[in-house]
């Protein structure tokens, strides 16, 4: 593994408090008995206790090991670590701490027995198939119901919808839960706020309305569609499918180059959103979700080569995809292939929504852009050579921005959201930037 900079180890922690933290103890003074190779890194840090911390980085995963109580990962100790091994000041010519080598090696026996368990026994044709029956005699019920929702917000108007309180719309989404369709009641809700807080509201509310109307459309119609559209639509009203049944699928090798990553906090889920391209050009999109009191997997760096193999949904492109084993980086790239003009961009937006309606996320790498602050109520918004504007989403880091480019063009990948645009990663001065 090459060694990573200071920017890849800040990119891997899990908030700034951390990340504060272990710049205090990234110094020599608390650590003792370090180390590192090509695959780990190693140390025991000093705390306020009588026996130091045991910690551990294995770089194919990344993943992280830490005596302490915390609950982060990686933690301020193997923040620090990293540190001191992006410095240098780490020896190489050591042997491996007994530790950090039998962590390692619990990792790798937990890997060759996923590989190698057997299949659980199939289940009761009869009773799976019954249990399908009242599954979709639920959900049917329940989309009659939105039906008659959505016809009475029609009726009442946009402005009666928006003066509604929002136990109005948390009570539509609970019903819509009950009836075991979990994706559209999140839509409701986040709808609740949104109404409120977009300066757009009404263009925003009529969008989607329209959007829920063509999948209640597309339900009622569902013994016509092909494969790829069921499982465009099962995905959406929150039908998941195992991941288990998906890596038995013929999977597709690597390597993987990381495009970029993106964490939200919906509600009490938090959700990572990883993008990959393929050797043939192929964009896929890995999710990681983590419940209350769990951590969400550590985010793969922006620019990464990953030798690993991935298995896809069904669906239309892009299409989700799950690891078949441990994502190993090999390196890392200051480049990214792709790049395509604003007008390019939305036009394959267009097209992707002609064949999935209700698709509000398309993965798209700029070229040549500047940034433009907001200004005069104007929000942010990203230029190309061709004079094509492209609004930024509210919370971009446009002053990072402008920090890495100084003004002049870059490169940046990120998602196209409502016509909006979600920078994730910066190009720019041959490195690759995770914003």
């Amino acid at each position: 593994m090459s060694r990573w900079s200071e920017k890849q180890v800040r990119d891997v922690a899990p908030d700034a408090a951390s990340l504060s933290a272990a710049a205090r103890l990234a110094t020599p003074a608390p650590w003792r008995d370090t180390g590192c190779n090509d695959v780990l890194v190693w140390g025991k840090c000093q705390g306020s206790g009588k026996s130091a911390y045991q910690v551990s980085v294995d770089l194919t995963g990344p993943a992280y090991r830490c005596s302490c109580p915390s609950r982060k990962f990686p933690c301020k100790h193997g923040l620090a670590l990293l540190m001191l091994w992006s410095r240098g000041a780490l020896d190489e010519s050591g042997q491996v701490a007994d530790f950090a080598q039998e962590w390692a090696g619990r990792r790798a026996e937990k890997a060759e027995r996923t590989q190698e368990a057997p299949d659980r026994a199939p289940a009761d044709p009869a009773a799976a198939a019954k249990r399908l029956e009242q599954r979709l005699a639920l959900m049917s019920a329940g989309i009659d119901d939105f039906r008659r929702w959505l016809g009475d917000v029609a009726r009442s108007g946009l402005a009666a919808a928006r003066s509604q309180p929002y136990a109005w719309w948390d009570g539509t989404a609970a019903r819509l839960v009950d009836s075991q369709l979990p994706g559209l009641a999140e839509q409701v809700r986040t709808m609740g706020s949104q109404v409120h807080a977009r300066e757009d509201w009404a263009e925003h509310l009529l969008d989607v309305l329209g959007r829920w109307w063509t999948i209640t459309c597309a339900w009622q119609d569902r013994d016509n569609l092909s494969e790829d559209e069921t499982a465009e639509l099962r995905v959406v009203l929150g039908w998941a499918q195992a991941a288990a049944e998906v890596r038995a699928g013929p999977p597709r090798p690597g390597p993987w180059l990381v495009l970029g990553a993106h964490r939200s906090d919906e509600g009490k889920v938090q959700q990572q959103r990883t993008w990959l391209r393929g050797p043939d050009g192929e964009v896929v999109q890995v999710l990681d979700f983590a419940g209350y009191g769990e951590v969400v997997a550590v985010p793969q760096l922006s620019g990464a080569l990953l030798d690993v193999a991935v298995a896809r949904y069904p669906g239309h492109p892009p299409r989700r995809a799950v690891f078949a084993g441990d994502p190993t980086s090999s390196r890392v790239l200051d480049s990214l292939p792709g790049r395509s003009s604003v007008a390019d961009a939305l036009a394959a937006a267009a097209a992707t929504i002609a064949t999935v309606p209700w698709r509000d996320r398309h993965p798209v790498l700029l070229g040549d852009v500047t940034v433009a602050p907001a200004d005069a109520g104007r929000p942010a918004y990203l230029r190309d050579d061709a004079g094509h504007v492209l609004p930024l989403v509210e919370d971009a880091p446009v002053w990072l921005l402008l920090a890495l480019s100084g003004g002049a063009p870059l490169e940046l990948f990120g998602e196209l959201e409502d016509g909006r645009f979600r920078p994730l990663t910066a190009v720019g001065d041959g490195q690759v930037t995770a914003l």
